[in-house]
């Protein structure tokens, strides 16, 4: 098995359990420890490691710093957004949207329908340079909704979800 095949299959498998999807979604907003992401998500600090350990380890999310607490070494780990997604293989995102659909329907668990909502859906043809131009203005949109994050439970933020997926379909 070559290099590139293994680094395939840790990606993969990083994207194929729904709690390391959540944990991507919070370190989206600031670094933080295992012990931060297991009292956020309700997991034992074991379990929160062993996951961010995966994460890493598939280049998923990235160490962003270390701290001493009580006489040990933790470190931040923090997702990185503006990673190159583009060298995934067609496998792998197939398989990352497949894991956001799933976790797509575990937010609708707590979502608040009552309150304004934004849903759209299709397959649209469209001219290309129009597509180039939306697609951008898509990415930063998202790009703007990552740096105005907060880390979790900040005081006057309200908890939101965002999914955005747009790709090129064969004709």
């Amino acid at each position: 098995m070559s290099l590139g095949d293994a680094s395939e299959k840790a990606a993969m498998r990083a994207t194929a359990h729904p709690v390391r999807l959540r944990i991507m979604s919070l370190l989206t907003a600031a670094p933080m420890t295992a012990a931060e992401v297991a009292r956020e998500l309700g997991l034992t600090h074991a379990n929160a490691s062993y996951h961010l350990r995966h994460l890493h380890s598939a280049g998923m999310i990235v160490v962003a710093g270390e701290e001493k607490i009580r006489g040990g070494v933790a470190k931040r780990y923090r997702y990185d957004r503006a990673q190159d997604r583009q060298s995934e293989t067609p496998e792998q995102k197939r398989a990352l949207f497949a894991a956001l659909g799933h976790e797509l329907i575990r937010r609708t668990a707590s979502g608040q329908f009552e309150s304004k909502i934004l849903l759209g859906d299709g397959e649209f043809w469209i001219d290309p340079e129009k597509w180039l131009d939306l697609r951008r203005r898509f990415m930063a949109l998202v790009a703007e909704l990552h740096d105005e994050a907060q880390p979790p439970r900040t005081a006057g933020t309200i908890r939101t979800s965002t999914t955005v997926a747009m790709f090129e379909m064969e004709s």
